[in-house]
């Protein structure tokens, strides 16, 4: 099945899904970062076949969100990481996480919880501003044409 273009829209949700909208992408990145970088091991755990998950390595190499580091030389074997790139849109995915677990985690609760390094809390995630630190949602932002809009 084709997979729709949104790279080429002058919106940033879109061109952010048109890297990491199909399914299998942001659960590929997921694993990467909890720590599983092999193919075999990514493909066991999310028990995607072996072709879609090719195509996706492939597309999240190319786009720079993930990165393919050798680890042996015989036999010649790679693993991935993320980038810096790719570390921000984990940032995405805890944002996502935290919808999950209040929508559809249900009476079981949050299947894994979130211990912040720099005081070493259990936490979530929440949106700041990044000038004035309060809290940011939907209803507290105005949306204003940006430079591409020119």
């Amino acid at each position: 099945m084709q997979r729709t273009q949104f790279g080429d829209m002058a919106c940033s949700i879109a061109r952010t899904l048109d890297v990491i909208g199909e399914s299998w992408s942001p659960l590929i990145l997921r694993d990467v970062w909890v720590g599983i970088r092999r193919f075999d091991e990514i493909q066991a755990d999310l028990g995607i076949s072996r072709k879609v998950l090719t195509e996706r390595l492939k597309l999240l190499v190319e786009a720079g969100v993930l990165a393919r580091e050798q680890y042996s030389e015989r036999p010649a074997r790679s693993e991935y990481v993320l980038t810096p790139k790719g570390t921000e849109l984990v940032e995405l995915l805890m944002v996502m996480a935290k919808w999950g677990d209040r929508w559809t985690a249900g009476h079981a609760g949050p299947p894994v919880l979130y211990r912040h390094h720099a005081c070493g809390e259990i936490a979530h995630v929440e949106l700041h501003c990044s000038t004035c630190d309060q809290p940011m949602s939907p209803e507290t932002v105005d949306l204003l044409p940006g430079p591409a809009q020119s």
